[in-house]
């Protein structure tokens, strides 16, 4: 029951209010329960229909008349642009246009009588067919909000939901600029200059003071996840998730549940991701094994965090390292970073990524009026994307890197050059110290791949066990090649875990199978890794 937002808004009594929260934490419906409480909603024939039962015994119908004498009292323009995603300026802005259109449609019940001129429904009736110019979509929303009033005698609230996906989706693809001039007359004439407007509730990831889009733009009140306000509107509390968990007789998962979608914080109250929750609880009520998945990491293209990675420095991996190991950074926060921000510097990127929900805040302090925020990862399903991310991007540059000389000096077992390739690649690469061995696994996987007339295999039943990893030859004169893999805590270490390892193959027979088959050399590598570095160590043997 978020219906107390309702309360909020009206006793905020701002004119335009901005709600910025990470992507699927509960905007659209958000909206949706205003559209529903505030709109005096018409059919095709413009017959009142009646949504007050939606509102029955909830908590907004006992705050008293003051606000009961609000509902249904407002025509309501609503219009969600979240699926404004195309590769190009004009894909994207004929669906804008088409979200126009469909928002006119909705509303056409107002061209019957005598309410508009004959000018106005002409206009209309363009802008709702998709025969107007560029210019009329471009100021729709304030001719809507002027025929609206003239219909319904009242003032218009207007609704605006994911404004932000089509500057992100813009920025990415590469056609920005052209997208903020459109949605700039779009929301100046709607926001800015509407003598028709009560009042309108926007949503997005980022605030817009800056974003060009509303120059001028003094009326606006940001409710961002650094507010105390408002705090409980979007996402579950603790309370909420326990009441889920209970419902669906999943309450023993409580903590499981904090374990991999908890750990936002907005303003000062803890928050869950709802649409992990909802995901978790949909897909495992009826089994008795409970598996949690990074739901939330589907929603999104995460490219910035992939733009985070592919243009880290050193010191910028180091600092995601740290973050993936559980521990912090601290940034100076930017609240109206935007999108044409991002690239400017790295801490815009960090202030990103926390606005966006990929970092919470776990700490924050003041210096010399600047803030300051503590940042961490919020839970193990945003670390899980941060590792698929990375793990992808190591991939693909490594798939650019010229990897003969390695190859030449595996075939050969020369292990100098076997060292001195491996150590260039992990001090380029990001760790995650926290799993190390499924990390040193994972990366010499990515450096072996690739191998022509050989085949990986990772983990598979040889001998008396599982070798780490195994290259066999299509032609079985060429040596097959055994790899063990070894972690060391200290650098002194680095020899005697290269010795155990090639011990561990001997010793478990991890070439018996081959022998059988015929083949009659094999290459056997012991190698042991410390973080950034590693040891490597080889035998050579032909079959007796």
């Amino acid at each position: 029951d978020k219906t107390l937002l309702i309360r909020d808004i009206l006793d905020a009594g701002a004119k335009i209010s901005l709600f910025t929260r990470p992507r699927r934490f509960g905007k659209t419906l958000a909206l949706s329960m205003l559209k529903a409480f505030f709109e005096d909603e018409r059919d095709g024939d413009g017959n009142k229909i009646d949504n007050s039962r939606y509102f029955e015994g909830k908590r907004i119908s006992d705050c008293g008349e003051k606000y009961r004498s609000e509902q249904e009292k407002y025509p309501v323009i609503n219009l969600t642009l979240k699926s404004a995603k195309q590769p190009n300026y004009e894909m994207a802005y004929n669906v804008l246009r088409k979200n126009i259109m469909e928002e006119f449609d909705r509303h056409s019940y107002i061209l019957q009588g005598s309410a508009l001129t004959e000018t106005d429904c002409s206009r209309y009736r363009a802008i709702w067919e998709g025969n107007a110019e560029a210019d009329d979509y471009a100021t729709a929303l304030a001719f809507l909000s002027r025929c609206l009033k003239k219909y319904h005698d009242s003032n218009v609230i207007i609704l605006i939901d994911e404004y932000d996906v089509p500057l992100e989706n813009s920025y990415f693809e590469g056609f920005y600029d052209r997208m903020i001039v459109f949605l700039r007359s779009l929301f100046e004439s709607a926001l800015k200059t509407n003598d028709a407007l009560e009042f309108a509730v926007i949503t997005g990831c980022l605030r817009i003071s800056k974003e060009s889009i509303f120059t001028g733009l003094n009326n606006l009140d940001v409710v961002s996840i650094l507010r105390n306000d408002c705090a409980e509107a979007f996402g579950f509390t603790a309370q909420e998730v326990q009441g889920i968990l209970s419902e669906y007789g999943m309450g023993s998962r409580m903590e499981e549940v904090r374990e991999w979608y908890d750990g936002y914080l907005f303003g000062n109250t803890e928050v869950y991701n709802p649409w992990s929750i909802i995901s978790y609880v949909n897909e495992n009520r009826y089994k008795t094994e409970f598996f949690p998945k990074p739901y939330w990491s589907n929603t999104s293209s995460n490219s910035i965090i992939r733009e985070l990675v592919e243009k880290a420095d050193r010191d910028t991996r180091g600092e995601i390292e740290q973050l993936i190991a559980g521990g912090t950074i601290e940034k100076p926060v930017h609240e109206d970073i935007t999108y044409g921000d991002i690239r400017e510097s790295q801490d815009n990127l960090w202030n990103f990524l926390f606005f966006t929900g990929y970092l919470k805040k776990a700490g924050e302090r003041f210096e010399e009026d600047r803030s300051y925020l503590t940042l961490a990862v919020p839970n193990r399903e945003i670390r899980c994307i941060y590792r698929d991310t990375i793990l992808s991007w190591f991939d693909k540059r490594i798939k650019a890197v010229d990897r003969m000389p390695f190859y030449r000096a595996l075939l050969a077992g020369e292990c100098d050059v076997i060292e001195r390739e491996l150590n260039g690649q992990l001090i380029k690469s990001i760790s995650f110290y926290d799993a190390a061995e499924q990390f040193y696994h994972g990366f010499m996987a990515g450096m072996l791949g690739g191998l022509g007339e050989y085949r990986l295999y990772s983990n598979r039943e040889a001998g008396d066990g599982r070798p780490d990893l195994m290259l066999t030859p299509e032609d079985w004169r060429e040596p097959v090649m055994i790899f063990e893999l070894k972690k060391a805590d200290k650098f002194t270490q680095l020899e005697a875990g290269c010795e155990a390892a090639l011990a561990q193959i001997e010793e478990r027979h991890y070439d018996a199978e081959y022998k059988e088959e015929g083949y009659e050399r094999f290459i056997k590598y012991g190698i042991c890794f410390c973080g950034k570095a590693c040891r490597v160590k080889a035998v050579m043997e032909s079959a007796e």
